[in-house]
């Protein structure tokens, strides 16, 4: 059987959270735009005009660093796919860097390290191999994710067959 063609038998997308909405986004500009405009009413009203170039170029730089960052958190991911004889972990960073590490899930387990102050740690781990899980995730998103995926590597460990001549 192909990878194409396995059956998907968990998976679960987490993305960075995205706080500022397009809305937010141009409240932002026409506030840093306000927010410059008054200084630069000031500076002018004084004679330092020169200083306006550096007003316009803070408050681009500003926007620009802003609209950057929301574009690597629109295309950052990461997937975690259980199928038919493999685990996969698909990690893409928002500024084009990915990386995919298979698993075979019947040797894979979760691992969930409590830390005492922070968040916990979510692991796979394989014959030494550890691979750290939702970096994006709350601690309360990562326990639930643990939770799911123990059991579904569970159920894949462990298949229930229903036979009904075996009764």
């Amino acid at each position: 059987m192909s990878a194409a063609s396995d059956p998907i038998l968990f998976e679960a997308v987490s993305t960075p959270p995205r706080s500022l909405s397009d809305r937010g986004m141009r409240w932002l500009v026409v506030l840093s735009c306000l927010g410059a405009a008054i200084p630069a009413v000031l500076f002018t009203l004084l004679g330092a005009w020169p200083v306006l170039p550096f007003l316009g170029i803070e408050v681009l730089l500003v926007l620009f660093l802003v609209t950057l960052h929301r574009r690597w958190t629109k295309a950052a991911r990461e997937v975690v796919r259980l199928t038919e004889g493999r685990l996969l972990v698909s990690t893409a960073d928002g500024r084009g860097g990915r990386r995919v590490t298979e698993f075979e899930p019947y040797w894979t387990r979760v691992a969930l390290e409590e830390e005492v102050e922070g968040s916990p740690r979510l692991l796979l781990v394989q014959r030494g191999r550890r691979v750290e899980l939702g970096g994006f995730l709350a601690p309360e998103e990562k326990r639930d994710l643990a939770r799911a995926l123990s059991a579904a590597l569970s159920r894949y460990r462990n298949p229930v067959f229903d036979n009904p001549q075996l009764r």
